[in-house]
C-alpha cells in the first residue's frame, strides 16, 4: 500500500507539471505583463494625491488589478500610461483566457490519456527504465520493476495489445509507437533513462533497439530479451551489450528441475554449474532435527540463505541454530546436493 501510495502521489506530481508545461507560454506572458505594468507604472506614473511615484509592491498591485478592469490607480495625463490603461486588460485577459483553455484542454487529454498526454509524462522521467514490448514478457518485467519501486516508462506497437490497460492502470506513461524508431525512444527518455529493456517477441528488433539505445546514450544499461542463448553470447561480445538473456536457456532449468519432484523455486546458471534454491521444511523425527545449520552446510556442502521459524525469518541463522520440527529453510544448492537433503529430511534419526 505505501508504494502505490507514493507511485500515486509521483504521479499527481507529475500529473500538476505537466499541465503548467502545457500554458506555459500564457504563463509567461500573463508574468510579462505584469513586469512591464508594474516597472512603467513605478517609475513613470506620479498619483496625483501624493504626487510621488508608487512603491514596486503598489505598482504592482495596480498592474494586477488593472487585468481584471478594476484599477486602484486614477487615470493618468501621460498618452503611454493612458496607452497602457487599454492595453494592460486585453492582452492580460487573453493571456488568462488562453491558459486557462489550454489548462482545461490539458486536463481533458489526460483524462482520456491520449498520446500526447503519455509522451509528455515520459518526459517528465528521469533514471527511470525503458521496456520495449508489452506482452506477456514485457508485463512481468514490468510488475519486477515496480516491486522495485522503479519507475517505467513503456513502449509498445499494438495498440490493441492485451496488456496495454493493465499498463495504464498501473500509472505508467506507455508510448504506442514503433521503438525501432529512435525519435520514439526519445520520446520515452532515453537520454535520460537508466536501463532499457528490449523484450519483443522478435530478435532483430530488440537488437536493433539496443544498438540505437546505446548510440544516444552510450551510459544506458541494456538487458535484451533473446530466444537462442549462443546468438545471446554473441550478440554480448560483438555489441558491447551488457546483458542479452536468453529466455529458453533462463526458463529450460526451471522446468526441467520442477519435473523432478525437489522442491525447486528457481534454477540458474553461475558459469557452467547449475543451482538451484528450494524451500525444505524440516520433518519430524528427521536426521535434520537438532543439527545446527553450520554442520547442515559442511555435511552437504551447501548454503542455508534464510531461516524461518514460527512466521519469524531471518536471512541470516547463525551457524550453532539447530534445526527444530516444522522450521523452514530455504536452500542454494547444486541438485545431486538437494536431493540429499530431501533425503536426509525423510529419513529417521
Amino acid at each position: 500500500m505505501g508504494r502505490k501510495f507514493k507511485r500515486m502521489i509521483r504521479a499527481q506530481l507529475r500529473d500538476i507539471w505537466v499541465l503548467l508545461q502545457e500554458s506555459r507560454n500564457s504563463l509567461i506572458l500573463f508574468m510579462v505583463i505584469l513586469i512591464i505594468g508594474t516597472l512603467a507604472f513605478h517609475f513613470k506614473y506620479i498619483h496625483p494625491e501624493t504626487n510621488q511615484h508608487p512603491s514596486f509592491s503598489q505598482a504592482l498591485y495596480a498592474t494586477f488589478t488593472l487585468i481584471f478592469f478594476s484599477p486602484e490607480i486614477p487615470y493618468p495625463d501621460p498618452w503611454y500610461l493612458q496607452a497602457l490603461f487599454f492595453l494592460i486588460p486585453i492582452s492580460g485577459l487573453a493571456a488568462v483566457a488562453d491558459g486557462i483553455l489550454r489548462f482545461g484542454g490539458a486536463l481533458l487529454s489526460k483524462q482520456s490519456r491520449g498520446q500526447k498526454w503519455q509522451v509528455a509524462m515520459a518526459s517528465t522521467y528521469h533514471d527511470h527504465v525503458i521496456v520495449c514490448g508489452v506482452g506477456k514478457v514485457g508485463y512481468r518485467v514490468i510488475l519486477e520493476l515496480l516491486k522495485f519501486e522503479k519507475e517505467v516508462v513503456a513502449i509498445e506497437l499494438n495498440p490493441e495489445g492485451r496488456f496495454v490497460e493493465k499498463v495504464k492502470e498501473l500509472g505508467i506513461p506507455i508510448i504506442l509507437a514503433d521503438a525501432r524508431r529512435s525519435e520514439n525512444i526519445l520520446k520515452a527518455g532515453v537520454k535520460k533513462a537508466d536501463a532499457i529493456i528490449p523484450c519483443t517477441d522478435n530478435e532483430l528488433t530488440n537488437l536493433d533497439i539496443a544498438l540505437d539505445a546505446s548510440e544516444l546514450n552510450p551510459d544506458i544499461r541494456v538487458v535484451m530479451r533473446m530466444f537462442d542463448a549462443d546468438f545471446a553470447k554473441r550478440v554480448e561480445k560483438g555489441f558491447g551489450i551488457q546483458y542479452a538473456f536468453s529466455t529458453s536457456a533462463v526458463s529450460a532449468p526451471i522446468f526441467a528441475s520442477a519435473a523432478l519432484r525437489e522442491n525447486v523455486q528457481h534454477s540458474f546458471y553461475v558459469g557452467d554449474n547449475l543451482l538451484h534454491i528450494s524451500q525444505v521444511f524440516v520433518q519430524s523425527g528427521s536426521r535434520l532435527q537438532g543439527m545446527p545449520i553450520g554442520k547442515l552446510e559442511e555435511v552437504l556442502d551447501l548454503s542455508v540463505v534464510c531461516h524461518d521459524r514460527d512466521g519469524c525469518t531471518d536471512l541470516h541463522p547463525d551457524n550453532k541454530l539447530q534445526l527444530e520440527e516444522g522450521d523452514g529453510i530455504l536452500v542454494l544448492t547444486s541438485f545431486e546436493n538437494l536431493r540429499r537433503l530431501n533425503e536426509m529430511n525423510s529419513e529417521t534419526n
